[in-house]
């Protein structure tokens, strides 16, 4: 089963794996960690795919590397400009590593979106579409509290659009229990598979169905808490998902 979502940005040393190159102003340049060693043509460097990408989740996944071994923790995150935020317990491990560590933790952060699962009539040519951001860099601590502040409430926003401002802000006892780090968007890969299946020209005649399942997020009815006070509505901006 051939199946390749979003996490592949391994070198591709050749020359005819060079990637194009986009503007400043408009993408990030490639680099030997974001330029994929297959597939190469559904990479994507372009801030407005890369954006798109990641403002439509809030689930990402976080990798470093702790006692000399890879771990990979899921983890909510906001998205401001050219910086993500991603916040936990002061005494959560990677969250106490980008604070003592000289000049942060170096981390690979990824997103991914599965638009579909693809038959083949071969179970080698099964696959996905899906569309994914990876992001390389290093992890700093965020310790001025505007910052802070604005990193909380993307970190809402961005799993509910409009939330932090109908909700009490942290206060002073849970913003000391809480660490926020910073990932700003430097080296940045988005990478999208669209499409039907692609069988072998000897296999089309075989008798087995082949196509696209759509897959697609789904927000059921809002359920509301038992200590509700009568008479709160539902907010627009839940009834909007």
């Amino acid at each position: 089963m051939s199946v390749t979502p979003a996490p592949e940005t391994t070198t591709e040393t050749s020359a005819s794996a060079a990637a194009p190159t986009p503007t400043e102003a408009t993408g990030y340049a490639p680099t030997e960690r974001t330029v994929p060693t297959r597939s190469r043509d559904r990479a994507r460097y372009d801030r407005e795919t890369v954006h798109s990408i990641l403002d439509q989740a809030y689930l990402c996944h976080l990798g470093f590397v702790r006692d000399g071994a890879p771990v990979v923790l899921p983890t909510l995150f906001g998205r401001v400009g050219e910086a993500l935020y991603i916040h936990g317990s002061t005494g959560s491990r990677p969250l106490l590593a980008a604070g003592k560590a000289d000049p942060g933790l170096p981390v690979c952060l990824t997103v991914t979106h599965v638009d579909g699962l693809v038959l083949a009539r071969s179970a080698f040519h099964h696959s996905l579409n899906y569309r994914s951001v990876v992001v390389h860099g290093t992890a700093y601590e965020v310790t001025d509290p505007e910052e802070r502040r604005i990193a909380l409430d993307a970190l809402v926003d961005q799993v509910v659009p409009g939330r932090s401002a109908d909700s009490r802000p942290a206060n002073a006892k849970e913003l000391a229990a809480t660490a926020v780090i910073r990932l700003d968007l430097n080296e940045v890969s988005a990478k999208l598979r669209t499409g039907g299946p692609n069988d072998d020209p000897e296999d089309v005649a075989l008798p087995y169905w082949t196509g696209v399942i759509p897959v697609a997020p789904a927000y059921g009815t809002p359920v509301p808490a038992a200590d509700l006070a009568p008479g709160i509505p539902v907010p627009d901006y839940i009834t909007a998902l």
